[in-house]
């Protein structure tokens, strides 16, 4: 059997990532990718928006955040995508449905493609706690870049692997179950 675990070593240079940033609450977001750029240089990314390893883009909202990453997963061109967005609770149950949304739309787009997206889309219940997070006691920001150079390096080990030989049992038509269990009647 072999243990297959992600690290921070690998050499960087020809790693491509993706960084959708929700606009709203622009002044949490903006924290956040200031953090997970510093992550992403201090492991040997080049972050420089007309350099070849980052592309950044800029939408709406959280909600408007996992189409996108959807859509640049989709097209092979990153080893993963870092999703950043800011959901502040409100008066009303707005906060319930974006959130929501906003997390299961990013594991959709991870599921679906393959690709690893990291969830990096802060909700609070307070602007005190998203600044929190976002740099005053520390910025989660560094954290959701760490975990897309972990995710990229575990997925390229895995698909390396997958080719050599199977990392999965198969049989002739296809997948082996899980488990079988025998049940009486």
């Amino acid at each position: 059997m072999a243990v297959f675990e992600g690290t921070f070593t690998q050499d960087t240079s020809s790693l491509k990532f993706a960084i959708v940033i929700g606009r709203f609450n622009d002044l949490i977001t903006t924290k956040l990718l200031a953090g997970c750029q510093d992550c992403l240089k201090r492991h040997g990314v080049d972050t420089n928006p007309h350099g070849t390893n980052v592309d950044y883009v800029w939408v709406p909202g959280s909600f408007e955040v996992a189409m996108v990453a959807r859509q640049l997963a989709l097209s092979g061109r990153y080893n993963a995508i870092i999703c950043l967005g800011a959901v502040i609770r409100g008066q009303t149950p707005h906060f319930d449905y974006v959130a929501s949304e906003a997390a299961k739309g990013v594991a959709a787009a991870s599921f679906q493609t393959g690709i690893p997206v990291v969830f990096g889309v802060l909700t609070t219940d307070t602007m005190q706690q998203a600044l929190e997070r976002a740099g005053i006691k520390s910025n989660l920001g560094w954290d959701y870049a760490l975990s897309a150079l972990e995710m990229s390096s575990l997925m390229n080990q895995l698909r390396g692997e997958v080719a050599t030989k199977s990392v999965f049992p198969v049989k002739e038509e296809g997948l082996l179950p899980a488990q079988s269990v025998e049940t009486s009647s």
